[in-house]
């Protein structure tokens, strides 16, 4: 490694004593652990005849001494670096730019076999294996800064945005900004949050979100009207509570639909899939609202990890990636929903989800007719579902209600039978399920369990 740790007019004697030439650019490849241990059946010993181990020496030699050798670790830059060199050379900034890419690879190859190692159970002589854990015994993970924010949730706190090297699935890390003005720390939670809610629905789709929190959902097929129907039925849910919102379609936007939205409301974020020449040229009447396309994503959801943080430390979870369909639904009254309440019931099951618990959500014909958020008192939320109803001059009777988790007394059902309320989704699993169900039996209502709790701290 002499050649690449010498420093120029400090160790040339030395260097020439020993024959030792200088070499000024390092191009290495390291062994492609990651993609190895992707592959289905992968074992430790093929794991560990994939872990690099002269590669990161030399990209350590070469970054250290950056101020004299040129370190490159991504073929993307082979191009650049290149042409730099056809030009002259590399500067020192362009030589430190490779040096910090250079350790920041190594890292996160060192990362990714730590926590692949910290995952296998009783390890033995002959690197059989009893298995792998879920979780490694340290945490790794490398996310890339794609933004600095002018502030964070509050002007007093400092933020930055960071992104997934290859994230699995498009969402708010893959958008691309379109227009308007920089995202801020709660526009990224906010679009993020309204368009997870939105990815859960197969048919065309909208969903208005507030402070992380959906105001106005609703589905409309192509034949009745798409996402431009949608776009009025989410709305009309909480008028107040769209003003400044976040609005997400699972469909690409077209113009008709981006001109109802901007001679309308005040909108902070619109985020499709894809949008149209013409949509595009509509929402540039207003410069300020920030037009995204995030691509189009899979039906199938990527398992992932949450993360939330805690004063020292870090809890880690599966992405709650569960979702129930009609076959899952166990009814539990004497009364069985009809078609027209399972579609509903799992409509509003599917909104629910992304509702800060307490979580009660009415809805009518793939409509949001009230939702009820973020209370203590599930019946509150209940409550609050209904005033938000009443203020919308939404008809609750004949509506259907969902609940992330279970009703631990029958004063849930009674409210909702007070309302108008006509079928019941939730988890069931408490242990009063009885005089609960009691209670929609006495009221009529068709209630199914879903086995599934849906809780968002």
């Amino acid at each position: 490694h002499g050649g690449i740790l010498g420093r120029r007019g400090t160790d040339d004697a030395i260097m020439a004593e020993h024959g030792i030439k200088p070499i000024d650019l390092v191009a290495v490849n390291l062994y492609p652990f990651e993609a190895t241990i992707s592959k289905p059946g992968c074992d430790l010993p093929t794991a560990i005849e994939n872990i690099d181990i002269g590669g990161p020496t030399m990209v350590r030699s070469a970054a250290k001494n950056h101020k004299d050798v040129a370190i490159v670790v991504n073929a993307s830059d082979y191009a650049q670096v290149l042409e730099n060199l056809k030009a002259g050379g590399l500067t020192y900034a362009q030589r430190f730019d490779l040096m910090l890419k250079a350790f920041e690879h190594t890292a996160a190859y060192d990362g990714m076999i730590a926590n692949y190692m910290g995952t296998v159970n009783q390890a033995s002589e002959t690197l059989r294996t009893e298995g792998r854990s879920e979780f490694p015994r340290t945490f790794n993970s490398q996310f890339i800064k794609a933004q600095e924010m002018r502030y964070g949730e509050n002007p007093h706190q400092s933020a930055a945005f960071y992104v997934e090297a290859k994230p699995a699935e498009a969402g708010i890390a893959t958008a691309v900004q379109l227009q308007g003005k920089e995202l801020s720390y709660n526009n990224v939670a906010d679009t993020d949050a309204a368009l997870e809610c939105v990815k859960s629905f197969v048919k065309p789709a909208c969903v208005i979100v507030k402070h992380a929190n959906p105001c106005g959902v609703a589905v409309s097929p192509d034949a009745e009207g798409g996402i431009r129907q949608a776009y009025e039925l989410a709305y009309a849910t909480d008028t107040e509570s769209a003003f400044g919102g976040i609005i997400a379609f699972n469909r690409e936007l077209d113009a008709e639909t981006a001109k109802a939205i901007v001679e309308r409301q005040f909108v902070e974020v619109i985020i499709a899939p894809s949008v149209s020449d013409e949509a595009r040229a509509v929402v540039a009447a207003k410069a300020n609202v920030r037009l995204l396309a995030c691509g189009q994503w899979s039906p199938e959801r990527a398992a992932a990890w949450d993360y939330k943080r805690v004063t020292g430390g870090l809890l880690v979870q599966s992405r709650d990636i569960g979702m129930i369909s009609a076959d899952d639904l166990k009814v539990v009254t004497k009364r069985a929903p009809t078609q027209q309440e399972i579609d509903d019931l799992i409509f509003a099951w599917k909104v629910a989800k992304f509702v800060k618990s307490n979580a009660i959500v009415y809805a009518k014909g793939r409509q949001t007719i009230g939702v009820g958020a973020g209370q203590m008192s599930r019946v509150n939320s209940a409550r609050i579902a209904a005033i938000k109803a009443e203020h919308a001059g939404l008809q609750v009777q004949g509506a259907v209600m969902a609940s992330d988790a279970f009703f631990p007394f029958r004063d849930g059902i009674d409210n909702a039978a007070k309302v108008g309320i006509t079928a019941v989704i939730q988890p069931g699993g408490s242990m009063r399920d009885a005089e609960v169900i009691a209670a929609a039996d006495e009221a009529g209502i068709a209630m199914v369990f879903t086995g599934m709790r849906h809780f968002r701290h």
